[in-house]
């Protein structure tokens, strides 16, 4: 389809949605996020202790957790559909975090550093049940694969979806008139509209997912200790302080040299539909890796993975952005999926923003509330071999080289300007903005208009911001990083908390342990039994739920 019938598309539907009704639909979104940061001690370094008791158990707490290293904390909203109370949660929830660490701190960028031996880095732990043994097990599994210190490089996941209302609306005109994207047929359900369409939105995400590090990436530079033992092909540049930099970089997180698989890039899992989607991922699961298992799975009666296939679970799938449905208990995700559709997408192409003191802010969130909506509003045809290598090429492009002058992507097989595209983009936008906007608010205009700065100037970027920092200012990466890290903990520290709210936090963290000790006094079979009726989908409800 032409740009110009793309737009002439996505106008019309715009425009079917400008009455008080369609606006309120769009505005009927819901979001949560999902905040990685390491616990650091007085010096910098990662913390060697476990999970603090008083923020509960990591295996049972709604809210706070962890990812792979008992350092990682991982705080998670609720699921929100106001902005502000999105932010104010996930800042409380910081707040609370910071005063119950014994002094220690939190690392407020996506890139370790100050990492002595990779053998010190704590994996996290879940307790005695199986269910915490195959979730501490999976990590470990992670840490013969692909190393710890790739496992403990921190970043932001934005979960979205859109109203009931919504999807109703636009159901109804699909049926009524046949509009909407390629990939549906008029006599589709409305369960299967949903998942189709939301599939539409990930196939324009990915098209557009540059975008994402362009803005927000602030990864352009790390600490020297992070490559230490590591080989790569990059010719980093070097501050006279002993920062790593490449000129030009937007997301190293997103490079090579972070959350990379090059086991998964022979999948080639299509998201073209939901059924397509959920058969490649199946593949994935049961596909034998020749480099895996010469990791070995039971070695001298010590587990080292769950097995040798690509993915041990599905979650291991690297993806800028995933298709969601919560699960009930002892479901996987793609079970979930395969029972009743996609509920939300969570976007995975986030740096940690380090200037903020809960790694994200009000204009990125209402940022990506027109861009995925963009997306979802757009046409969306199907992606073949030749659309993924240019969706690579550009993301690879723009990760190290976004903000390179004249830096050129390709669109439909031909040359395009990062800059002009990104300006028609941003014209797009701005039709929702308004929008959504009304005539009684500026708050997405505003948004709109902080980024758009960043078009033709680069410097306006995260990573212009961070690179401005350490390499035109000459501070060394680590030191920089500590001191917003001592500034976060005072601003957090003090950040006014209800007795209230206090308590609730306080009640959660003991129900979560009281739920651990109660999980961990019931029977368990054996741990190899659990790990095969696991993966025979025999395995009864309340078991393994993988992040």
């Amino acid at each position: 389809m032409k740009e110009s019938s793309k737009l002439k598309s996505f106008n019309e539907k715009v425009e079917h949605l400008s009455d008080t009704q369609g606006r309120e639909a769009l505005l009927g979104m819901s979001r949560g996020i999902e905040r990685e940061a390491l616990r650091i001690d007085e010096n910098g370094h990662l913390a060697q202790d476990e999970h603090p008791k008083a923020l509960g158990s990591a295996l049972t707490h709604s809210r706070i957790t962890t990812d792979y290293s008992e350092a990682l904390l991982e705080f998670i909203t609720p699921v929100s559909h106001s902005v502000d109370e999105l932010l104010d949660g996930l800042t409380q929830t910081h707040a609370y975090s910071v005063r119950n660490l014994n002094g220690q701190k939190l690392w407020p960028v996506s890139m370790p550093c100050y990492v002595g031996d990779v053998s010190d880095i704590p994996v996290a732990r879940y307790g005695s049940s199986n269910n915490g043994k195959m979730k501490t097990l999976y990590r470990k599994g992670l840490t013969h694969r692909y190393g710890a210190l790739m496992q403990i490089i921190s970043g932001v996941h934005f979960n979205f979806s859109v109203s009931q209302e919504l999807w109703q609306r636009l159901y109804d005109d699909k049926i009524a008139n046949g509009n909407g994207s390629a990939c549906c047929s008029k006599n589709i359900s409305l369960e299967d509209f949903i998942s189709e369409s939301y599939f539409g939105l990930i196939r324009n995400y990915r098209r557009l997912v540059w975008v994402l590090p362009y803005l927000f990436g602030s990864t352009p530079a790390l600490c020297s200790s992070f490559i230490k033992d590591q080989d790569v092909d990059f010719e980093f540049q070097k501050t006279g302080k002993g920062t790593l930099y490449l000129p030009y970089a937007t997301s190293l997180r997103m490079s090579d040299l972070g959350y990379t698989n090059k086991e998964q890039d022979t999948l080639n899992i299509s998201y073209n539909s939901l059924p397509e989607y959920l058969e490649g991922v199946g593949a994935a699961i049961k596909m034998p890796s020749k480099s895996f298992a010469k990791i070995g799975i039971n070695v001298d009666g010590e587990y080292r993975q769950l097995n040798s296939n690509i993915l041990q679970i599905e979650n291991e799938f690297y993806a800028p952005i995933r298709a969601k449905r919560v699960t009930k208990k002892g479901e996987k995700p793609s079970q979930a999926l395969s029972r009743a559709g996609v509920e939300y997408i969570e976007v995975r192409a986030l740096d940690v923003n380090p200037f903020s003191p809960v790694g994200i802010d009000a204009t990125q969130v209402r940022f990506l509330d027109l861009f995925l909506l963009y997306c979802l509003l757009s046409p969306s045809e199907n992606t073949d071999e030749v659309g993924e290598a240019e969706i690579a090429a550009n993301l690879k492009a723009v990760v190290l080289e976004g903000r390179k002058p004249g830096l050129e992507l390709q669109r439909n097989g031909k040359n395009i300007g990062l800059t002009q595209w990104m300006h028609e983009l941003f014209a797009q936008l701005d039709t929702i903005a308004k929008l959504l906007d009304g005539d009684d608010s500026y708050a997405y205009k505003t948004a709109l208009n902080t980024w758009s700065e960043a078009i033709d100037n680069p410097n306006k970027t995260l990573s212009g911001r961070v690179m401005n920092e350490v390499v035109l200012k000459g501070t060394d990466h680590g030191v920089w990083v500590k001191q917003l890290a001592n500034d976060y903990h005072e601003f957090l520290s003090h950040y006014p908390l209800s007795d209230e709210i206090t308590k609730s936090y306080e009640d959660e963290a003991k129900k979560s342990l009281l739920e651990l000790q109660s999980l961990e006094a019931q029977p368990q079979d054996n741990f190899a039994v659990f790990l095969q009726n696991y993966f025979n989908d025999v395995v009864p409800a309340g078991t393994f739920e993988a992040k």
